[in-house]
C-alpha cells in the first residue's frame, strides 16, 4: 500500500523534531566555580594557617562548597536539547540531561515563537518560575517557544530554530498558525 504523501507528490513530514542551544559563558563561570574548589583543595593541602583549626576548616569548606555549587549550576544549563515526537515535548538540560521536563502534546492548547527571550526577563538563566509567565527554561538570549497549555499555565524554552519547532508541534496538533508571543 502507498504512503497518501508519495500520492500526493508531498514529502512525509518528519516523526522527530530536535533542537539545541548552547550558552558558553557559561564555561566562564563554571572555571570561576573549579577555581573556587581548586584554592579550597590547596588551602587543605599546604594550609600556613597559623590561627587553627577552626578558620582554616571554614575556609577550605566554604571554598569548596562554592566551588561545587558554581561548577554544577552552571554545567547544568550550558546547554539545553529539545526533542518534539508525536506524543510529547521533552527538554533535557546540561550533559546529564538533567533537570528534565515532558509535557505531552494532548495537553497543549497554542504554540507560538517567541524571537526574543532574556534572562533578565526571567530573572536569568536556568528553570525559572515567575506566576504571570509560567515556568521557562533559558540557557541564553534569544529565539523561543512559548506552549499554552490546558490548564492555563505557560512553558517557555529557548532553542535554536524555535520557529520550525512551533511548526512541527502546530502540524501535529493542526492548530491553527499565529504570531509572536507576546511578553515571552
Amino acid at each position: 500500500m502507498r504512503d497518501p504523501h508519495e500520492e500526493r507528490g508531498a514529502q512525509p513530514q518528519p516523526e522527530i523534531w530536535t533542537g539545541r542551544a548552547t550558552n558558553r559563558v557559561q564555561w566562564l563561570l563554571a572555571s570561576f566555580g573549579a577555581a573556587c574548589m581548586a584554592l579550597g583543595i590547596e588551602l587543605a593541602v599546604d594550609s600556613p594557617w597559623t590561627s587553627g583549626l577552626a578558620p582554616l576548616v571554614m575556609a577550605v569548606v566554604g571554598c569548596v562548597a562554592a566551588g561545587l555549587l558554581m561548577l554544577f549550576g552552571t554545567l547544568a544549563f550550558v546547554h539545553v536539547a529539545v526533542r518534539v515526537d508525536t506524543e510529547a515535548l521533552e527538554v533535557r538540560c546540561g550533559h546529564m540531561g538533567l533537570p528534565r521536563r515532558r509535557i505531552l502534546l494532548d495537553n497543549v492548547v497554542a504554540a507560538e515563537f517567541a524571537p526574543k527571550i532574556t534572562p533578565q526577563q526571567w530573572g536569568g538563566w536556568g528553570c525559572r518560575w515567575r506566576p504571570e509567565k509560567g515556568t521557562a527554561v533559558v540557557v541564553r538570549r534569544g529565539e523561543g517557544l512559548v506552549l499554552n497549555l490546558g490548564d492555563g499555565r505557560k512553558f517557555t524554552v529557548t532553542v535554536d530554530d524555535a520557529e520550525a519547532a512551533v511548526h512541527f508541534i502546530r502540524e501535529r496538533l493542526r492548530l491553527p498558525t499565529a504570531g509572536p508571543a507576546q511578553g515571552a
